[in-house]
């Protein structure tokens, strides 16, 4: 896989995962190209596209689009079901996930993603590992601001964000 790209129905890009480099220049034309490419299909339209050198897979859910290019001897239902997994994880983290989700709360689609794939590659295919590695996230996410190492390995306690009054052990 080269990329992924989420797009609302107004072409408003909200995630993109680029597994090969790409320079800023390309990826914006990239980008373009498949908006241009997708948004107009109709809805019965097969969900695989060839351009240039790639295979283009999509799949809409809801409002948002989700987007891969792949090369050529890459099998196109497998990635179909790559971007139904995805869509599967953020549905089971966010509970029937939406566009606003995905927006006000990118990090965690961006967490989940990396979970998930790694290169390009599906890096874990089980549900529950990448649910337990994402909660196990959040869990050292809540616990983090309660207590962190400085850069000595001393331990500095925050009695309130607001606070500037700090302990140390």
């Amino acid at each position: 896989m080269h990329f992924l790209l989420l797009f609302s129905r107004q072409g408003k890009l909200r995630l993109q995962k680029w597994f090969t480099p790409v320079t800023d220049r390309e990826k914006k034309k990239v980008i373009r190209d498949m908006m241009m490419l997708v948004l107009p299909r109709l809805p019965r339209s097969s969900n695989f596209l060839q351009w240039k050198d790639l295979k283009i897979v999509y799949k809409r859910y809801a409002s948002l689009y989700f987007c891969a290019g792949l090369e050529n001897q890459d099998n196109e239902l497998l990635a179909l079901e790559v971007l139904h997994r995805y869509v599967e994880l953020l549905d089971k983290y966010f509970g029937n996930v939406c566009e606003l989700d995905i927006i006000f709360n990118f990090e965690k689609a961006y967490f989940i993603l990396d979970e998930f794939l790694m290169g390009g590659e599906v890096l874990e295919t089980s549900k529950l590992a990448v649910g337990a590695s994402i909660e196990e996230a959040d869990t050292l996410q809540e616990e983090a601001p309660d207590s962190c190492v400085t850069e000595r390995g001393d331990t500095q306690t925050h009695t309130s964000p607001r606070a500037r009054t700090h302990t140390y052990i």
